[in-house]
């Protein structure tokens, strides 16, 4: 069973373009890429588009369809009326290069500024432990394929150029939270979270993990934790009080505690 879809994609560069309309034949059980590959292929063979798995697992065909930030391999046509319009266009938080592709430099820039884990000593037989408790609690965030449409959809940076210096954004939050949460890192990464990377910018709208498409829940488990973590450090009365008078410690760890 086939029919003619009404699609429409932005068509240009850095320089500006333009949203053109391209009918075109699909069929049952095809996605938005289908379509997009089809046109490439019959109407306009010098379209810009990137992708590569086709299984939602590399993160590369991230667009908007409909305004909304998706993957386009995982938003099946089903998912619209056979007469309704779809419109692709490039992610808007991110500078234009052609067509459907985006620069995504800025969240390269951004994870060189995220200290790597730092492990404590081995233990007297040589290996390092950790309770099974512990490993389950990051694996969530090892599910990120980096896709970037939590940084696309994030209002933050979608709406202001110029937070993008200050502004690390959803999926690195989700890096700090994983490696503070590591039972074996040492580094103490709250005060960097808070400053250079802006964690005090986001205010929880959940949009983030609202578009993404391994269902990590971003806000809830990594970023709201975070806060906590970073809330702990800087206003806990007791720790205020450690500071001024001197009384403070470190742990195995090597993190400082009243």
């Amino acid at each position: 069973m086939s029919y003619t879809l009404k699609l429409r994609i932005w068509r240009g560069d850095k320089e500006g373009g333009e949203v053109k309309d391209f009918p075109v034949e699909v069929s049952e059980g095809e996605v938005v890429l289908d379509a997009i590959h089809r046109v490439q292929a019959t109407q306009a063979g010098d379209l810009a588009v990137r992708w590569n798995c086709k299984a939602g697992k590399c993160g590369s065909c991230s667009a908007e369809v409909n305004g909304r930030p998706r993957l386009m391999c995982m938003c099946r046509l089903s998912d619209f009326e056979e007469d309704e319009t779809i419109t692709v266009t490039p992610m808007r938080a991110f500078p234009v290069i052609r067509d459907l592709v985006t620069d995504v430099l800025f969240n390269y820039e951004k994870a060189k500024e995220l200290p790597s884990a730092q492990l404590g000593p081995r233990d007297a037989d040589g290996k390092r432990r950790m309770a099974q408790i512990d490993v389950e609690r990051g694996q969530e965030f090892r599910k990120c394929i980096e896709c970037f449409l939590c940084q696309d959809v994030c209002h933050v940076v979608r709406d202001h150029e110029d937070n993008k210096e200050a502004f690390a954004g959803p999926r690195f939050f989700l890096r700090y939270a994983e490696l503070d949460m590591h039972p074996l890192d040492t580094h103490d990464r709250r005060e960097l979270a808070q400053g250079a990377a802006g964690l005090g910018m986001c205010n929880i709208t959940k949009c983030c993990t609202e578009v993404c498409p391994e269902g990590i829940k971003i806000t809830d488990n990594a970023i709201i934790p975070m806060k906590e973590r970073v809330v702990d450090r800087k206003y806990d009365p007791l720790v205020w009080l450690g500071n001024k008078i001197g009384l403070r410690n470190k742990d195995d760890a090597g993190r400082t505690e009243v």
